[in-house]
């Protein structure tokens, strides 16, 4: 199994270019299903979560082509099998998102209850309970769905809690129901809205995706077109706390700040300059210790669960006590105890974790246990004194593109390990 050996101490400086989002990927991968023509995406990353996508349509009987300009063409008009099979889906619970496509376009679906990080509870109700509203029939049985609808009716579906993939897939599955859906008390992440926008480019009729109501006037088909996916808000992210903290200076291209907004807050309120124009921002640490931030994750457009555990190594350096408190997944503080053995100060109380600043941290032997707690321990290790090695680093791979050569690029001493 490979592995990252981190030499901590390094300033990171130099810029480098967003890489395009694996949230906005992944669901546009599964809606072209709903096309009877060719799509083409460009500005994919090159990720784990990507590959096993593109296996699971491939698996289905798409035709998926690789041109020389690292672009993919997908066309999925004529798929021979509807099933998504349990050993495709036990890495990634993004597979549950050609159901609704699947459903939509070809009456039935067999797909197998998801995998993935164990971050905690994302159940798949909200998408089960939504589609039966459309006249869908669903069955769970020997560890599938198992969905079919002559012909999906639209609905007025109000979520019970707010879900990304619950609004994608059922927004998906409204754009060839018969009538109108909308969808209320739904995500508002800007994946959304850059999946309807990629949706309507294809002929569906989606308005307010972004808001917290959605409108989709079911078409009899949706056609192809070239889309290009949007920058990773998420690994940019990633990479302004790496350089908060090794009291960093970078400047990252082709990210769309006003999709970071409460990161940039809170990064400026650890003791950051921050300058941004349309497509970039640069970063500049002022403080040689951050100052402690305080952070309650919410859905878009408050703070991300996402970018929680890099933070939580931001606050573990900092000059003083900060509070996180964590809402959206109920397991998601595994990093925590790694983190303590680095030398953290970090206690937890349910959804709560208190950080104690120090002011050292210390390399360490140290395992993932999910995508954001890889990123963690990579941030931990560059501003650790001596060697830190992070076991289990296919979680990394699921999420960021090549994150030891950008980070290598910026100065970091950082190489992978083989296996």
């Amino acid at each position: 199994m490979e592995k990252l050996l981190i030499k901590g101490g390094n300033s990171l400086s130099g810029k480098i270019t967003c890489s395009g989002a694996k949230n906005a990927a992944l669901p546009m991968i599964a809606s072209t299903i709903l096309s009877d023509e060719e799509v083409t995406l460009t500005n994919l990353p090159y990720l784990q979560d990507i590959t096993t996508m593109f296996e699971l349509l491939g698996s289905m009987g798409a035709d998926i082509l690789l041109n020389e300009n690292m672009n993919f063409t997908i066309k999925s008009n004529n798929l021979k099998d509807i099933e998504a099979r349990y050993e495709l889906v036990k890495t990634m619970r993004a597979s549950i998102l050609v159901l609704g496509p699947l459903v939509a376009k070809y009456g039935k679906a067999r797909i197998a209850l998801p995998g993935g990080c164990a971050i905690g509870s994302r159940p798949v109700n909200y998408h089960l309970d939504s589609l039966e509203q459309m006249g869908a029939k669903i069955i769970l049985k020997n560890g599938y769905i198992e969905a079919s609808a002559k012909k999906l009716k639209g609905a007025n579906i109000r979520f019970d809690g707010v879900t990304v993939t619950g609004t994608e897939n059922l927004m998906m599955a409204a754009t060839l129901a018969e009538g109108e859906t909308i969808l209320t008390n739904v995500a508002r992440e800007p994946e959304v809205a850059d999946l309807a926008e990629m949706l309507n480019s294809m002929g569906a009729k989606i308005d307010g995706a972004g808001s917290e109501k959605i409108r989709i006037q079911g078409v009899e088909k949706l056609n192809g077109t070239v889309f290009k996916i949007p920058a990773d808000r998420i690994e940019a992210g990633t990479y302004l706390a790496a350089a908060a903290v090794t009291n960093g200076d970078i400047k990252i291209d082709g990210i769309n700040p006003n999709r970071l907004m409460k990161v940039i807050e809170k990064l400026k309120n650890s003791g950051a300059n921050i300058d941004f124009d349309e497509d970039s921002i640069s970063f500049q640490m002022k403080n040689d210790v951050p100052d402690p931030v305080d952070i309650t994750t919410a859905p878009f457009p408050e703070f991300p669960t996402d970018m929680q555990a890099q933070f939580s190594v931001i606050n573990a350096i900092s000059s003083g006590t900060a509070n996180i408190y964590e809402t959206i997944f109920e397991n998601r503080f595994m990093h925590i105890l790694e983190l303590n053995r680095m030398g953290c100060d970090i206690s937890v109380n349910g959804n709560h974790a208190i950080i104690k600043g120090v002011k050292s941290l210390y390399g360490a032997e140290v395992m993932a246990t999910d995508l954001r707690a890889s990123a963690s321990l990579i941030l931990a290790g560059l501003c650790a004194k001596g060697e830190t090695v992070v076991d289990r680093i296919y979680h990394i791979d699921r999420g960021y593109e090549r994150i030891e050569e950008k980070l290598s690029y910026l100065g970091a001493n950082i190489v992978r390990l083989p296996s």
